[in-house]
């Protein structure tokens, strides 16, 4: 379905019943995303699937502001006041992480309980705000001058994704036909308004959140452990779990598990601690 968000049209796939659960895809990733869990958590949860802005097929703005952290995370407020929500539980991947997180730290009363995917509050210091900038810039402009099938090319093989050769060619191939129907402005757009440098950190704002969070990490995936492991620290009712052989993008990696860890936390209070899945 279509919702109109302040003279922006999203797009939305919903499904299931029960206790909405906003699903929140990663960079150059759209709602279908999340389709094949609609069979595992449809039981229990209303998947709510946006396309975040810049991505699928929700409309693309010219205006960069609309683009920014805060920006997004009020679109999914007005979106849920459109279709009558007043609470979720939340579950972001990466970028969609970063958002989820935002989402929850600008909106606490909205969210239930929050899972974030490979996620990050931001950058700490301004000097890391500035290269990251930069060099989201530099991407932004790659997607300009050479093509989103060149960027695609580009963005399958950086190290982040290196885990990714052990998953099936099909779904490899289902990835990036997905990654490949992206508008190249949409992904240019998200690089500068959405990016890890532009957006506020929230390094200082975590201790201040109320709700369950799930934090999943890869155990090969190390920049993304030691971001887990210290927002760990410093959330008030948090769980870790580190999904043992798997790299960045866990729910594609292992669908199985994750949809099995992420249904026991929806379905259990699971306060504190780090475990390792096996």
């Amino acid at each position: 379905m279509d919702v109109m968000v302040e003279n922006l049209q999203y797009h939305v796939e919903i499904c299931g019943t029960g206790f909405p659960l906003l699903l929140l895809h990663g960079f150059t990733g759209d709602s279908s995303t999340w389709t094949p869990f609609c069979s595992v958590w449809g039981g229990h949860s209303k998947l709510i699937i946006p396309d975040i802005i810049g991505h699928g097929k929700t409309e693309i703005s010219q205006d960069l502001n609309r683009y920014k952290m805060e920006s997004a995370a009020r679109d999914l407020n007005l979106l849920f006041d459109r279709l009558g929500i007043n609470q979720v539980d939340v579950l972001g991947y990466s970028m969609g992480g970063r958002l989820a997180l935002s989402f929850a730290i600008l909106y606490p009363e909205k969210v239930r309980k929050l899972i974030l995917e490979s996620a990050s509050p931001g950058l700490e210091t301004e000097e890391e705000r500035k290269n990251r900038c930069m060099n989201d810039l530099k991407l932004a402009n790659r997607i300009k001058e050479h093509g989103i099938e060149s960027f695609v090319d580009y963005w399958e093989k950086i190290p982040l994704f290196s885990t990714m050769e052990q998953i099936p060619d099909k779904t490899k191939k289902v990835i990036r036909q997905q990654r490949l129907t992206n508008s190249p402005v949409g992904l240019e757009n998200s690089l500068i308004g959405m990016g890890t440098g532009a957006q506020p950190s929230w390094w200082g704002n975590l201790q201040l959140l109320n709700c369950n969070v799930l934090i999943l990490s890869g155990e090969k995936d190390l920049k993304f452990c030691g971001i887990a492991e210290k927002m760990n620290q410093k959330l008030k009712m948090a769980s870790w779990v580190v999904v043992e052989n798997r790299g960045h993008a866990i729910h594609v990696e292992d669908a199985e598990k994750f949809g099995t860890i992420v249904s026991d936390f929806l379905s259990n209070n699971t306060k504190g601690g780090v475990m390792y899945d096996s």
